[in-house]
């Protein structure tokens, strides 16, 4: 075989090796699934009422959808990273150093086309929820956030509001109108600890994703809870869904079949009203 005709053959061989070993992979990486009997779950650590403790609204996701592929659910809880990114390469395409290989999905990515771009060694799917930015408040003291921050906000240059560490509610309100909040703005390792200080009266409102709020403050009547309508706000909210490997589209496609069923038959639904989270969809 000459040098000129054996680029032809090369190429071929070559096609016909794309065509045939992609099916292959993407079955084998199924098979692996399917011959352990259990599809593992990656969740957030100490993230109420999403995860926590081995409960919350993904946890229970994550065995209904493990459930409808006829598999166990393994949930894989771990401790969230400096960002997302540090995130989906620990437990989605890489694995860590210390806890070893990757789950085989991943939930509450947001599901973004900027962020995909950004994140192309995962395939982020399956959006589940539409999360809002809201606010818990003592109604008597702080009006309905709504319309421009400079009116809507100026009450917090009196009373404290509490907010979780490096979050958009605390970037937002350490900047919005100059700064001038800063000194009323208290800072939380965690929603539910935030929470804790509002029924003490040590802060007068919390500002939150929406689900987070009436999840940790289920069942209290004393706060009116609903979304931050507040010009200013980018983004005001954002979808969550599912991440896999890029690579795993047989995976993908069955767990986009799964959770369509279970929208359809109310199981996602009812999850959400158990853990006390309006369920929006828009």
């Amino acid at each position: 075989m000459t040098c000129s005709n054996r680029r032809p053959f090369f190429l071929a061989f070559a096609i016909f090796l794309l065509i045939c070993l992609s099916p292959v992979q993407a079955d084998e990486q199924m098979d692996t699934i399917r011959k352990r009997g259990r599809l593992q779950v990656a969740v957030y650590n100490n993230f109420p009422p999403y995860s926590d403790a081995g409960k919350g609204i993904d946890v229970e996701l994550g065995q209904a959808l493990a459930a409808k592929l006829g598999l166990q659910a393994e949930i894989i809880g771990f401790m969230v990273g400096e960002d997302m990114n540090d995130d989906l390469r620990n437990m989605v395409w890489k694995g860590h150093y210390l806890r070893g290989n990757p789950a085989d999905v991943m939930m509450r990515v947001p599901v973004d086309a900027e962020f995909a771009k950004a994140n192309d060694k995962v395939r982020i799917f399956a959006p589940y929820h539409h999360e809002v930015m809201g606010m818990a408040r003592v109604a008597k003291r702080i009006p309905a956030p709504s319309g421009s921050a400079a009116v809507a906000l100026e009450v917090f240059t009196r009373e404290k509001i509490g907010v979780e560490v490096d979050s958009l509610a605390a970037s937002f309100l350490g900047s919005v109108l100059h700064g001038r909040l800063r000194s009323n703005v208290v800072h939380f390792l965690s929603i539910r600890e935030a929470a804790k200080a509002l029924g003490e009266d040590s802060i007068s409102a919390i500002m939150a994703p929406l689900g987070e709020l009436e999840g940790n403050l289920a069942g209290d009547t004393r706060f009116a809870i609903g979304e931050a309508k507040l010009g200013e706000l980018r983004p005001k909210s954002w979808l969550v869904g599912m991440a896999v490997k890029a690579e795993a589209d047989e995976l993908a496609a069955a767990l986009s079949g799964a959770l369509s069923e279970l929208q359809k038959d109310g199981t996602v639904a009812a999850i959400f009203e158990r853990h006390g989270v309006t369920l929006h969809t828009r």
